[in-house]
C-alpha cells in the first residue's frame, strides 16, 4: 500500500511542525511499523524515511521545549521525580 493512501498516514499532508507531540509520535510509530514489515516499494520507503526524519526532529524539538519550560518552572533545576509519591527525590 502506498504510504499516502494508508488511512493511518492521513497526517502526511500536514507539515510535521503543525502536529502536536502525540500525533507526531503516533505517526512516527506507524511509519516505523510499516517500514519494519518490509513490504514497501523503494520510493515509498524513501518517502517514509524522509517523513519519519521530519517527525523525529519535530518530536525532539517539542521535548526540548518542554524540558526548558520545566526548568523555568522549577527555577532552572532539574531534579529526579519519585513516581511512587509524586515528590522530588
Amino acid at each position: 500500500m502506498h504510504p499516502l493512501s494508508d488511512p493511518h498516514a492521513q497526517a502526511l499532508h500536514q507539515p510535521a511542525r503543525e502536529l502536536k507531540f502525540e500525533a507526531a509520535l503516533a505517526e512516527l510509530e506507524a511509519i516505523v511499523q510499516r517500514m519494519e514489515e518490509g513490504n514497501l516499494a523503494l520510493e515509498d520507503s524513501i518517502a517514509c524515511y524522509q517523513r519519519g526524519s521530519e517527525l523525529l526532529k519535530h518530536c525532539r524539538q517539542l521535548l526540548g521545549e518542554a524540558e526548558q519550560k520545566i526548568q523555568i518552572l522549577d527555577k532552572e533545576t532539574l531534579r529526579d521525580f519519585n513516581v511512587a509519591d509524586g515528590e522530588d527525590a
